[in-house]
């Protein structure tokens, strides 16, 4: 089964004619909700593909906000028991977007900063389970909880994104020793080994050292280049993304960490797995909006036309 351990976010989207400087204010014609957050956003990807359970951990607050995402979470097929209802407000994120399509975006934690390694239930914990981390709840909760996942036998796939500003290099090596897949991107992977210490001059030796040096599978997404796999032994992996004209890019991101997990518990083959994550990625730039846009698992099956 899949478990995804993170945060839970109702983002509030309204566009206008340029983002108000400080102590300007704007009108906008109106506003969007739409569901959001890293945890949120990967499990149901995962669930769109996946016959199996997906189960998420976190925390929404006891208000309206909370209530819309626990159930949009369960209408995609989503494991919500494991919710915790917290004294915090639900996480919002507040996106001003221009006329050319630049954004600024505020994001208020609310619960997703009080997420423990605790609201992981131990009925979810096993060999068979997979759990997916992000960076956007503490960093000690979800470190407690991945050690509480390997410690069961369990696996581990971590998105190092979005990358702190700010991380001790002990806590990226206690990070990367109870991850089985660490996912970044270009950028994630430079700064990854540059709090390793290991100087790199471009993203694919800095993946190279990241995994020889944490012993774990480093995957890159490279966008339109697709995702390259690392192993601590030099091997890689390259899979191809779709050739698709972009209409919103806006969670391709979280629908391959979402789809790699998924096929990772179907096949137990990284190279069918970072295929299908790379196609679903594709898929989910082809339409407007994140978890709205994410492929379900017949349009992932029918864009692949590779045999398992």
């Amino acid at each position: 089964m899949i478990v995804v351990f993170g945060s839970i976010n109702m983002d509030l989207v309204a566009t206008v004619r340029a983002i108000p400087r400080p102590g300007e204010t704007v009108l906008s014609p109106g506003y969007r909700t739409l569901f959001g957050g890293k945890g949120a956003n990967q499990a149901v990807a995962a669930a769109r593909v996946h016959d199996g359970r997906v189960a998420m951990v976190g925390r929404i607050g006891r208000d309206g906000f909370g209530e819309a995402c626990r159930a949009n979470l369960a209408a995609n097929g989503v494991t919500v028991e494991p919710l915790v209802a917290d004294d915090a407000p639900t996480g919002c994120a507040f996106i001003t977007v221009d006329s050319r399509g630049e954004n600024a975006i505020t994001v208020a934690s609310g619960a997703n900063g009080n997420v423990a390694a605790v609201d992981l239930p131990e009925a979810l914990l096993g060999p068979d389970t997979m759990a997916v981390m992000q960076m956007e709840v503490p960093l000690a909760a979800s470190l407690a909880a991945a050690r509480r996942v390997k410690a069961a036998g369990g696996s581990v796939v971590w998105n190092f994104a979005p990358a702190p500003s700010a991380i001790a290099a002990e806590d990226l090596a206690a990070l990367l020793a109870h991850t089985d897949i660490f996912v970044v991107n270009e950028l994630e992977a430079r700064a990854a080994a540059t709090l390793l210490e290991a100087a790199a001059d471009d993203w694919d030796a800095a993946a190279c050292t990241v995994a020889r040096l944490g012993h774990t599978t480093c995957v890159v997404t490279a966008g339109a280049a697709g995702a390259v796999s690392y192993a601590p032994d030099g091997s890689r992996l390259h899979a191809a993304a779709l050739p698709v004209t972009p209409v919103d890019t806006t969670g391709a991101g979280d629908t391959f960490v979402g789809i790699l997990a998924a096929e990772m518990v179907a096949h137990g083959h990284l190279a069918v797995a970072l295929r299908r994550a790379c196609i679903g990625a594709s898929l989910a730039c082809v339409a407007e909006g994140a978890q709205t846009a994410m492929p379900t698992r017949t349009a992932l099956v029918a864009a692949d036309t590779a045999p398992d």
